[in-house]
């Protein structure tokens, strides 16, 4: 089952979130660019998902320095995130050493 698509567009940026089901729950997947305006947006869509929720980036190509503190946070309140490329997951551990130390 497919759930709504939302598009943010910022001149040439598009960002875009989908949402479906599958036997372990929903999984909110982000195509494209996130930005730090675009948070709110994910953030609504990840709660109104509920619990045990699914964080898709295997189609993310380019974050900011406030999405990447998103992502830690959400993975610190329980979301699982998937499929994340590799310079997100070095940027996403500098930033929590960072913040410890």
């Amino acid at each position: 089952m497919n759930g709504p698509l939302v598009a943010l567009r910022r001149f040439d940026v598009t960002l875009k979130i989908e949402k479906t089901v599958d036997r372990r729950g929903m999984i909110v997947s982000l195509i494209g660019r996130v930005r730090a305006e675009d948070l709110p947006e994910v953030a609504r869509q990840l709660e109104d998902s509920g619990p045990g929720a699914v964080l898709q980036l295997d189609e993310v190509t380019l974050v900011d320095v406030d999405v990447v503190r998103f992502l830690n946070r959400c993975e610190a309140e329980g979301v699982r995130l998937v499929d994340c490329s590799p310079y997100i997951r070095e940027w996403m551990s500098r930033e929590q050493n960072r913040s410890r130390g």
